[in-house]
């Protein structure tokens, strides 16, 4: 699949905010239509799938003010200027459970909500994980705990419609094959 431009008539920056910007684009389509649309521009997200030793899930539970309820997610992070994915959550990783890896494979990346944002998640598979000692202090605006899985108990939460998110979903699916290999 290859992109196709949507040639801009008209753009403008509706809000310039921490972590991303709204922006109201007049486009034309490939097809010849012309609209308007709302889009989040977002700098991307990684994620990790932590896989313990044991063959546990490090997952969080996290605060989400938007859904105002806990969700459960596996640690991510939004990339800053200038820093590639991986950094990111090798970091994040650290920041939210306090576990570093030793192995990393990449599963690829996927777009998170395309109807309203030009967001990707950059997601790898973290193994041969190491409790730290010293684990760095967690981000303040961050209300999360760690939670330990495994992978059927994760499948239940996603079963029984648990506050499980969409990038964690989708992650944990392509994580699954290369988990029961080992």
């Amino acid at each position: 699949m290859t992109p196709e431009s949507a040639p801009v008539v008209r753009q403008r920056l509706f809000y310039q905010g921490r972590k991303f910007n709204f922006d109201v684009s007049r486009r034309r389509l490939p097809n010849g239509i012309e609209g308007e649309w709302e889009l989040i521009r977002h700098p991307g997200g990684a994620l990790a799938v932590p896989v313990t030793p044991e063959g546990k899930l490090v997952l969080v539970r996290q605060y989400r003010f938007a859904l105002e309820a806990r969700l459960l997610e596996f640690p991510a992070g939004t990339v800053e200027p200038g820093e590639d994915p991986e950094q990111t959550i090798r970091r994040e990783l650290e920041e939210e459970t306090g576990y570093s890896a030793r192995r990393w494979s990449v599963l690829g990346k996927f777009p998170l909500a395309p109807g309203y944002s030009d967001e990707f998640i950059y997601a790898y598979l973290a193994q041969d994980l190491e409790k730290l000692a010293q684990p760095p202090a967690q981000d303040e605006d961050e209300d999360l705990e760690v939670v330990l899985l495994t992978p059927a108990e994760l499948e239940a939460a996603i079963r029984e419609g648990d506050l499980v998110d969409a990038k964690t979903i989708t992650a944990y699916f392509w994580a699954r094959y290369l988990l029961q290999a080992l």
